[in-house]
């Protein structure tokens, strides 16, 4: 008997399990649906990213062969999020005697799956998604009985998993696991920078162009900008260039920044990965090539491996493990709105200028800003996790709440109990200082910690440790940062304290 076999916007790719299993006469629907293009703000380049990319898979399937039922964004007036879209589906093909498709990503939309079998009085079967190394169950397992989760120890099981960078008696290349620490050096203003590869739109992507900009007038970005890669093709394109040209830097900068340069040696293909365009066992095989090789050193082979099969399993994982109460966390009761120039870039602070820019720009900046820069700010300000993390998930390309969540709940705000992050990833100037030079063009001075014209990153940092030490004091990772905060005479702490008070109540105004 036929069945619906239903691809949803992050599962475009030929290998997807229910591709595999799918019979001649069932039919897949694709549907550009109104619900998940609005349940969060999403940067125009992410909707003409993830709407032109899935025109260009369904015309894929359709040469294969497949029956396909695509329904484009506003075509379909009564078709406004996917369970419509089922609806409108089985309308049209009463023959159908189930429904099929890979588990889906966020937790929101398994709800709304979870109801049709009963809905539409079908059989209703999710198959795992083995685009990711490690199962939700196999996850489960790991976990299992643990006092903590630590990515390291979940990275290393991985690897032995992989095999990635494993030598023949089982133990790691180099003989470390993780090479993190020379990954953290900052970049020398005059290399030579090679761009991430760039897509002329073709007629697919135009029209797609001109749709996000008649119905989505009101969200970040310029859609007319767009730029990326929309086929599996092209997304293979973009990885190999970073693989050939940028990834033996990769490793030493990966966490640097420099002014007016928002790439720099990283990848960009994050929101390839994560809709399907690309498969993670073949980029870390490439990378792991290219070690082989010669052609990159270990700490940038390591480092982009444990990105892949380390952070991005681990925090699904926990994604899945922890919801739907995960979301609600809030350990540190931060409440403050979040200020406007989060949206508009507007702040004299260059550091957040910056990476708030290339947000804008690109729906793109890379990990350090989105940890130690923005991140970071709304850390030490108190800014509330649910405006926070709804705006991680709107402006970012690669943004999907499994992979969003966690790393801004747990990791940059360390608002989720202390399941993600051991300590708090706060800090003053002084470490922005150190890995860019955005503070030599910053009208704030990243020498003083209080006083007319410090850079507010200072005493937020210290008024942050102040404001949290019963929760935070006894933690083994901030007893030396505690130790100067009390060696410092009460009356500096007094200024530090009126200083940091002084910012938070005039947050809009930096």
């Amino acid at each position: 008997m036929p069945r619906l076999v239903v691809i949803l916007g992050d599962q475009l790719s030929p290998a997807l399990a229910s591709l595999e299993a799918i019979a001649t006469d069932d039919v897949i629907l694709m549907a550009e649906v109104m619900a998940e293009a609005s349940y969060t703000k999403h940067h125009s380049h992410k909707l003409v990213l993830i709407f032109s990319a899935m025109r260009h898979f369904a015309d894929t399937l359709q040469q294969l062969g497949h029956q396909v039922l695509y329904l484009k964004f506003a075509e379909y007036p009564s078709v406004l999020s996917m369970t419509d879209a089922v609806a409108y589906a089985l309308t049209k093909h009463p023959e159908l005697s189930s429904i099929l498709l890979t588990e889906c990503g966020e937790y929101r939309l398994e709800q709304e799956i979870a109801r049709w079998q009963e809905q539409f009085n079908l059989p209703l079967e999710q198959l795992s998604d083995d685009r990711f190394l490690c199962s939700r169950q196999q996850f489960a397992n790991w976990a299992k009985d643990r006092q903590q989760f630590r990515m390291e120890y979940f990275y290393r099981e991985m690897r032995r998993y992989s095999r990635l960078l494993m030598n023949d008696k089982n133990q790691p290349e180099g003989g470390k696991w993780n090479y993190d620490k020379a990954n953290r050096k900052a970049c020398p203003p005059d290399l030579a920078q090679i761009p991430p590869l760039q897509f002329e739109p073709d007629a697919i992507t135009r029209d797609v162009m001109v749709l996000v900009e008649q119905h989505f007038t009101d969200n970040m970005g310029d859609a007319t900008t767009f730029r990326l890669a929309v086929t599996g093709k092209q997304a293979r394109q973009a990885f190999l260039h970073f693989v050939e040209q940028q990834l033996a830097q990769f490793g030493d900068y990966q966490d640097a920044m420099l002014l007016d340069q928002p790439f720099l040696f990283h990848s960009i293909c994050s929101m390839y990965l994560n809709i399907g365009l690309l498969d993670v066992r073949w980029m870390c095989l490439k990378v792991e090539q290219a070690y082989k090789d010669g052609k990159v050193p270990l700490n940038a082979a390591e480092g982009f491996i444990r990105q892949l099969i380390g952070w991005r399993e681990f925090v699904r994982g926990l994604y899945w493990l922890l919801m739907p109460e995960y979301k609600t966390r809030n350990t540190l009761a931060a409440q403050r709105p979040l200020p406007a120039f989060y949206w508009t870039a507007k702040t004299q602070m260059r550091c957040m200028q910056q990476a708030i820019q290339s947000t804008i720009d690109y729906a793109y900046s890379h990990h350090i800003h989105r940890l130690m820069v923005t991140g970071n700010f709304a850390l030490l300000t108190a800014l509330n996790p649910d405006e926070v993390t709804d705006w991680y998930l709107a402006v970012y390309a690669d943004a999907f709440e499994w992979v969003e969540l966690p790393n801004t709940l747990g990791m940059a705000l360390f608002a989720d109990d202390a399941v993600l992050a051991s300590k708090p990833y706060a800090a003053s100037g002084k470490y922005i200082q150190r890995m860019s030079n955005y503070c030599q063009h910053c009208p704030y001075d990243v020498k003083k910690i209080y006083g007319e014209g410090a850079c507010p990153f200072n005493a937020l940092y210290w008024g942050f440790l102040d404001r949290n030490s019963e929760q935070l004091g006894g933690n083994a990772r901030l007893q030396l940062a505690y130790q100067q905060w009390h060696k410092k005479p009460e009356q500096e702490q007094q200024a530090i304290r009126q200083h940091a008070d002084l910012i938070l109540n005039s947050l809009e105004k930096l």
